[in-house]
């Protein structure tokens, strides 16, 4: 865990008030810097409606704790979360909008606590961008397709790339655990380029559009345990850049632990990609729960040929699978419509006591004719209730040991 000083700074003796009235930002800012300024602590938000117009930036040696009560209000107004600064958008690098709580180069810090942060995103605020802002986000695309430089790529004021929620970007020893998050303009938990990274007993629920709940995004060491994810998209994606901007940096995302989790809505519980051109790598899923009528997927490796990059080494085990719409694995290579000459390998899966009670499909295994998937697993897994078969296209090497699917009415058909 990161290294923090034992000492407090309470946000109400720089100016904060929790009136739900009062712009904190001010008070926020002072704090932090303090707080950084004398070796470091925690800065304390105690109980009250704290409102926010603009972003948070942590600095090192800070963690960021909000006592039991404690609503951080992230004010709406695009014009507050400039200057723009260097984060990533759909993984890709870009000077845009700040993250609602960011921190760039930072080691040593942490949001703890039992209080909620709140974007107040909403069809009025931010998630109208989905569509407004459609032509920024193929622009940014063509710009890292061309090779133009991140710090020219400059967005901002009179464009519509929405923020993430919490972004730290290259840095190491990140801590956040047991708060709430809702109501993201974007992804909500996105560390980019990160070392040693603990997410620990959170709870997302947060259901607007490309509303991941955490998005490793080209990280090493990272744990995410008893956390609970209710979203609008994945709840757990793991990234590492897309197409030439991700080759360019080339850095993979790798040595991940995902372990006593609780997915319920969302696109896929556990899914690597479709972001993931510098590559993923070391993944390991046990003692998780995922189901809900509205968890589309429970694990979910997505990419197609235009990415490139690799996903390898994914072990899952323990895995409690109430309900999902479509196939419990899922695997495709010919995702979305981008297609190109990158063809992406997946290798070494390994799927063990996964128990499903509903779905269409217990599996979809989609490769390509020139990258099949090879070296799958399955050990000691059982799927009830399965509406439809599976389906495997151009993959090799795929085991089944002790696999049972159970019909409807649950008569035993080994």
């Amino acid at each position: 865990e990161p290294q923090i000083a034992h000492r407090d700074y309470s946000i109400t003796d720089y100016g904060g008030k929790g009136d739900a009235k009062t712009d904190c930002k001010p008070a926020f800012d002072k704090a932090i810097s303090a707080c950084s300024d004398a070796g470091g602590g925690r800065v304390v938000v105690s109980a009250g409606d704290w409102l926010v117009r603009g972003p948070i930036h942590l600095k090192s040696g800070v963690n960021l704790h909000l006592q039991k009560g404690a609503t951080v209000q992230f004010g709406t107004t695009p014009a507050d979360y400039l200057p723009v600064v260097l984060t990533r958008f759909e993984s890709n690098e870009v000077m845009n909008y700040s993250p609602l709580i960011y921190a760039y180069e930072q080691d040593n810090i942490a949001i703890t606590g039992s209080g909620t942060f709140d974007g107040q995103a909403g069809k009025q605020a931010w998630w109208d961008w989905k569509a407004l802002g459609r032509e920024d986000s193929e622009a940014l695309r063509r710009m890292g397709e061309a090779g133009v430089a991140a710090s020219d790529r400059r967005f901002g004021a009179g464009h519509r790339l929405r923020p993430n929620f919490v972004q730290p970007y290259r840095c190491r020893n990140v801590l956040i655990e047991g708060v709430t998050f809702s109501n993201s303009p974007m992804w909500i938990l996105n560390p980019v380029l990160c070392e040693n990274v603990i997410i620990r007993g959170v709870t997302v629920s947060s259901h607007g559009p490309n509303n991941d709940g955490c998005d490793p995004d080209s990280c090493r060491d990272v744990l995410i345990e008893k956390c609970t994810f209710d979203t609008g998209d994945d709840c757990i994606a793991i990234k590492s850049g897309r197409d030439a901007d991700g080759r360019r940096i080339g850095v993979p995302s790798e040595n991940i632990i995902i372990r006593g989790c609780q997915m319920k809505d969302g696109h896929g519980g556990v899914v690597l990609g479709s972001e993931m051109s510098g590559g993923v790598r070391n993944v390991f899923v046990e003692d998780c729960e995922m189901g809900s009528p509205n968890l589309v997927r429970a694990v979910r490796l997505k990419s197609n040929s235009s990415r490139g990059g690799f996903l390898e080494n994914l072990f899952v085990r323990n895995l409690r699978v109430g309900q999902v719409k479509e196939a419990v694995v899922r695997i495709n290579l010919q995702y979305d419509k981008d297609r190109g000459t990158h063809f992406p390998t997946v290798r070494n899966i390994r799927l063990q006591n996964i128990t499903s009670k509903k779905s269409k499909r217990p599996f979809y295994l989609v490769g390509l004719p020139e990258s099949r998937i090879t070296g799958v697993l399955v050990e000691n897994c059982t799927f009830e209730n399965a509406s439809q078969p599976s389906v495997f296209e151009y993959t090799d090497d795929v085991r089944l040991q002790n696999f049972r699917l159970l019909p409807r009415g649950g008569l035993d058909d080994d």
